[in-house]
């Protein structure tokens, strides 16, 4: 039997562009709150989290483009894959779900596209949410020398296209797996049936997959600069949740996001990376005080 984000959670193949349609789980009534997925997941990273946010929210958790059930587009040069198509596409798959505004959480890469949501749609985004991840230029900037091998990942799909996918397809399971297992602290928090569709969604989804990661290392790069350049931030209150990495690499977490973000919580974790799954509670605390600010 499929594997659905709740059992009472309606299902909606939702058009975002002309050759896309996201899959959609929605679940609960009342203000809306989108949850965005990350790497290498789908929706159903956010099922105790939605479980809680259904009782007073109508919780909206799409499958990224490229992702899970979600359509997967040929890359046609680097706007495909962009952040800022992606954001576009959850800012109009909300809107066609009957929501012009909402509160935003993303995980991972699920959180670079939400950050450009509410760069690109301000007026749609009421509050964000960013998981364990810095924004795109600084996190670029910040990887250097011998500890930029724990990111060896995002220099290989960097790559250009023909290189990486055949590489990553020849080995699949075992490549997306060493992510689910070297980033978890309690791997019990993913149980077998979710780690094992993960690992086929993530498998069937190679091409798209290192197309979303190239684009973070092209367009990706010049849109954030651009607004850097340009003095845009988020306008809307922001919360930050992750590991303290910038102990172990050398970086001040919370000055970076603090540039991108004036009206910022920032908050570390001793949670493994995969945080809705290890630790849904104390997530679920971060994203309910964030949307009463």
């Amino acid at each position: 039997m499929a594997l659905t984000l709740l059992p009472d959670a309606t299902y909606h193949r939702v058009p975002v562009a002309p050759d896309v349609q996201l899959n959609v789980a929605v679940a609960g009534s009342g203000p809306a709150v989108v949850l965005l997925h990350g790497f290498p997941q789908t929706h159903l990273m956010w099922r105790h989290v939605a479980a809680d946010l259904a009782t007073d929210h109508t919780v909206i958790c799409p499958d990224l483009r490229g992702y899970g059930a979600s359509d997967k587009p040929a890359e046609r040069g680097e706007e495909t894959y962009s952040k800022r198509t992606m954001a576009a596409d959850v800012v109009t798959a909300a809107r066609f779900l009957g929501h012009e505004r909402f509160a935003l959480a993303g995980h991972d890469r699920g959180a670079l596209v939400a950050v450009r949501a509410g760069l690109d749609h301000p007026d749609a985004v009421s509050h964000l949410l960013a998981l364990d991840v810095l924004p795109t230029l600084d996190m670029w900037d910040i990887l250097r020398g011998a500890e930029a091998k724990v990111a060896w990942h995002l220099y290989l799909m960097a790559q250009p296209a023909g290189i990486p996918e055949p590489m990553i397809e020849a080995t699949a399971d075992s490549f997306f797996a060493s992510f689910l297992d070297g980033w978890t602290a309690d791997p019990e928090a993913i149980p077998d049936t979710y780690r094992a569709e993960y690992l086929r969604a993530s498998r069937e989804a190679v091409v798209s997959i290192v197309a979303d990661y190239r684009a973070s290392a092209g367009i990706d790069v010049a849109h954030d600069r651009a607004d850097r350049d340009a003095g845009r931030a988020l306008a809307m209150p922001v919360t930050v949740m992750q590991q303290d990495w910038g102990a172990a690499l050398g970086y001040d977490a919370k000055a970076l996001w603090s540039a991108w973000a004036p009206n910022l919580e920032h908050v570390t974790t001793n949670s493994g990376h995969f945080m809705a799954e290890e630790d849904p509670a104390a997530v679920i605390a971060v994203l309910r005080a964030l949307m009463t600010r």
